[in-house]
């Protein structure tokens, strides 16, 4: 059984601020990282390091190898990310002194999968395996409705959400992993419960797992919920906290099938994740748990 990630490779370029940009602004920063990141890369790390078998299928530069070879040295399975003539995805990301993150996001070759790609990468998968899509990627709906015929798990985490999203085709999704904004845009309520009721009346045949930061998880199934509070830690850096989580609730809930125990170790992953600075750096191996 493995988990394929059709998901976004970007470079996150990471200044540390004492506050978000206002409009207008010329702000000073306190320092300045480049990371191998994007919410595809970051959940695949943490999916080989929470010991899944994964596969990275997606699209870089050709001038970018060593994000490839990053992928590469966690374990991944990277024979199917291509490499294409548009420059590689890339972030800019302000973290300011409580952790918090505000990203600007370019899509780049991650907009360049195509239909081949999709088909050809599916082609090697079984009924018994797994596919985890994010939203910042192109081909999503194609990617769904493809595995879907293939019988694969559908793992679908729509950020960044925009209108898109709606136009997919959502009632093939198996889990639903989505953070409170998204799952306020899905259902239309900021009430975190009321969210998950509404998106079980919506998706009847999904599951949903819905991510509250500090305040931990929230798990619906079959019209049961289920919250699991999150260790309390001290932040320095949120930046792939919610990626975490995905690479080690998956990678559990495919070796057990227990729910329950896949959410109580995505929230101790997070949560250690977070104390440390960076993103795709910060995920802890399976063994730090």
């Amino acid at each position: 059984m493995k988990i394929l990630n059709i998901g976004s490779i970007n470079i996150d370029y990471v200044y540390e601020v004492e506050h978000f940009v206002r409009p207008g602004e010329t702000l000073d920063s306190l320092s300045y990282q480049t990371f191998a990141g994007g919410k595809g890369f970051n959940q695949s790390v943490a999916l080989a390091r929470a010991g899944a078998t994964t596969v990275h299928a997606g699209r870089i530069n050709k001038q970018t190898t060593w994000l490839m070879e990053h992928l590469h040295r966690e374990g991944v399975d990277t024979t199917f990310i291509h490499f294409d003539q548009t420059a590689s995805g890339h972030a800019i990301i302000q973290v300011v002194p409580s952790g918090e993150n505000a990203i600007v996001l370019y899509g780049g070759a991650n907009q360049c999968i195509t239909k081949t790609d999709v088909l050809s990468v599916l082609s090697t998968c079984s009924p018994k395996d797994y596919l985890l899509l994010q939203n910042e990627t192109n081909a999503v709906a194609q990617a769904i409705q493809n595995a879907h015929q293939r019988g694969l798990q559908i793992v679908f985490n729509p950020a960044p959400m925009n209108s898109a999203v709606q136009n997919y085709p959502l009632e093939l999704v198996d889990i639903f992993i989505l953070n409170e904004i998204e799952a306020e845009e899905l259902t239309g309520t900021n009430d975190a419960e009321e969210a998950c009721m509404r998106m079980y009346n919506h998706y009847p045949n999904a599951k949903t797992v819905l991510t509250l930061g500090a305040k931990g998880v929230l798990y619906a199934d079959a019209g049961s919920l289920h919250h699991e509070p999150a260790p309390v830690v001290t932040t320095v850096d949120t930046t792939a906290a919610g990626d975490t989580f995905i690479g080690f609730f998956l990678a559990e809930l495919m070796q057990t099938g227990n729910p329950y125990q896949a959410i109580t170790l995505g929230c101790g992953a997070a949560a250690l994740c977070v104390t440390r600075a960076g993103a795709s750096v910060s995920i802890p191996l399976r063994e730090e748990l």
